[in-house]
């Protein structure tokens, strides 16, 4: 097998419950990858990790029905949610029995666990060279 594979945000990602496909700002697999040709372009089947970066104008569309159509993807166990304003992740990592468990990391200094890629993800590291409009942050 191979190693893992992040993909960019023109990754199309197959989505079953709502075809033919959308598209996440980052995309993530560990082993081969798998894609299925939609209108002439790729789109990547087996996402395990799937990354958005929150705006205000998509914010309640990707923690609402984006990511419910997203679990339709059998392939699909964590879910981050990037706040571009302010360090602030949420981390969703779905469970052995479909369940999901949510997460929330403030602290620059936090360590986010990314089980389905085996890595681990410094906060400080996420928002390095990032300033903080106050005004934005509130």
């Amino acid at each position: 097998g191979r190693g893992c594979e992040v993909f960019p945000a023109n990754m199309r990602i197959k989505v079953p419950s709502m075809l033919p496909y959308r598209y996440g700002d980052l995309s993530a697999l560990c082993g081969d990858a798998q894609f299925e040709e939609i209108d002439g372009v790729d789109a990547l089947t087996i996402p395990s990790l799937i990354v958005e970066v929150l705006s205000e104008s998509t914010e309640a569309y990707d923690r609402g029905e984006k990511f419910t159509h997203y679990k339709s993807i059998s392939s699909f166990k964590e879910y981050l949610l990037v706040a571009q304003h302010r360090p602030h992740i949420t981390h969703l990592v779905k469970q052995p029995d479909g369940s999901w468990i949510y997460n929330e990391y403030n602290d620059l200094a936090a360590v986010v666990k990314l089980t389905s890629l085996n890595c681990e993800l410094n906060m400080s590291e996420i928002y390095e060279n990032i300033s903080f409009d106050s005004k934005k942050a509130e």
